[in-house]
């Protein structure tokens, strides 16, 4: 199967913009599920709206990584370190659900935070667009929630737009306990944008398109504000390879151990 050649849902399902790429990431990557529904509590749920906006929904997702970290690691890490993780491990799946529809069907969600919940426990998000972008030429142009772009590069920065709208008060209320400033905590969400959708494009069959459509997406004047760096990939390794734009601290828990990307190994 080739990019935009999305598998077909069942005919009561047509009307979900975007779910047909969800599912294509559940078939290969089943430890992330992404269901086209509304925001779910309760039950190792919590909203993206609450993180944004509530302390304690916040600290307990901290909490649950900080008691990851002694399963993982068999010490605790540093308060800064654990957020930040915890702040990957959040930024890592929320991006896919933006960029995979992108890739696969040339479809930008939108998905302000209160319309997206994450399940830590069992690796699952619910998303449900409030509309999305799409080209003239989509079947889907003429819906109701449908948001026609003219061209590509249109396309290219509603993507950006709209995961900027999402994860900017999400940011926002990691900062103080990641105690990292705007460009660090934005070159942490570009390295999980490229990374994701290059890691997913991988098992899809679709690297070779994923590449580059990051490397247009975040490459040249206007393209990655407020984005930091470039995706940077190079030959490597028999394959691809990029150095991150950010740093995810792990030399703190493991001070011999660097990783593949890591731009410290510079």
């Amino acid at each position: 199967m080739t990019v935009h050649q999305v598998e077909q849902c069942p005919p009561s399902l047509d009307s979900l913009p975007c779910r047909g790429s969800w599912l294509r990431l559940g078939r290969v990557f089943p430890d992330l599920r992404i269901h086209h529904a509304a925001p779910r509590t309760g039950q190792g749920w919590t909203t993206a709206a609450a993180l944004a906006g509530e302390p304690a929904a916040l600290a307990a997702m901290v909490a649950f990584d900080e008691r990851l970290g002694l399963d993982l690691y068999g010490a605790p890490t540093r308060p800064d370190v654990t957020a930040g993780f915890s702040l990957h491990r959040y930024a890592w799946p929320v991006a896919l659900a933006f960029t995979l529809p992108w890739l696969l069907e040339r479809r930008v969600p939108l998905l302000p935070p209160s319309r997206v919940s994450i399940n830590r426990t069992t690796g699952e998000l619910t998303a449900r667009p409030a509309g999305f972008h799409c080209l003239p030429d989509d079947p889907a142009a003429g819906r109701p929630d449908a948001l026609v772009v003219p061209d590509r590069p249109a396309l290219d920065a509603a993507l950006r737009t709209a995961l900027a709208e999402h994860f900017a008060p999400v940011l926002d209320s990691f900062r103080p306990l990641v105690r990292r400033g705007p460009r660090t905590l934005w070159a942490l969400v570009t390295d999980d944008v490229v990374d994701g959708l290059w890691y997913a494009a991988g098992l899809l069959g679709e690297e070779p398109a994923a590449v580059a459509a990051l490397e247009a997406l975040l490459t040249g004047d206007a393209a990655a504000a407020p984005f930091v760096g470039t995706p940077g990939f190079r030959a490597g390794g028999g394959g691809r390879a990029r150095t991150r734009v950010s740093c995810c601290l792990y030399y703190t828990v493991r001070p011999t151990e660097l990783c593949v990307s890591c731009p410290r190994a510079k």
